[in-house]
């Protein structure tokens, strides 16, 4: 697999509405979505690169959150997310649910998994597999 770059960050928090004004105020970060215990911060770079905030009240199986215990999730994009799940499921590692593909963006997905660290990651493909 090809790690490409840090793509996305996902982070709970029990003090939601601070570190949502530090987000979007201090750190001058847009907000391109937001519910009452949500919000997805765009990142300049675009291409689906986000901060998501997530408060004590979200629905983990709305948001897939219910993995986010170790601290800050962090997303690493890759050029083929099958593929590299394969990888990851042949080297061990703990894959924590199934690919989920956007109902928005066509080849968008995701997916976390455990490292041997204990702590939880997330990988994410934007735009579908040439070929």
């Amino acid at each position: 697999m090809r790690v490409k770059r840090l793509a996305w960050l996902g982070t709970r928090t029990a003090r939601f509405v601070e570190t949502r004004r530090f987000f979007r105020d201090v750190l001058g970060l847009p907000s391109d979505y937001e519910d009452a215990d949500f919000v997805m911060f765009g990142l300049p770079s675009g291409d689906h690169d986000y901060v998501e905030l997530i408060g004590p009240a979200a629905e983990d199986s709305e948001f897939e959150t219910a993995y986010y215990t170790t601290g800050p999730v962090v997303g690493l994009l890759v050029d083929d997310i099958v593929a590299a799940r394969a990888e990851l499921a042949a080297a061990g590692i703990e894959l924590l649910g199934e690919i989920t593909w956007s109902d928005r963006t066509p080849g968008y997905g995701w997916f976390h998994f455990r490292a041997p660290d204990g702590n939880v990651y997330g990988m994410l493909q934007d735009a579908p597999v040439d070929g």
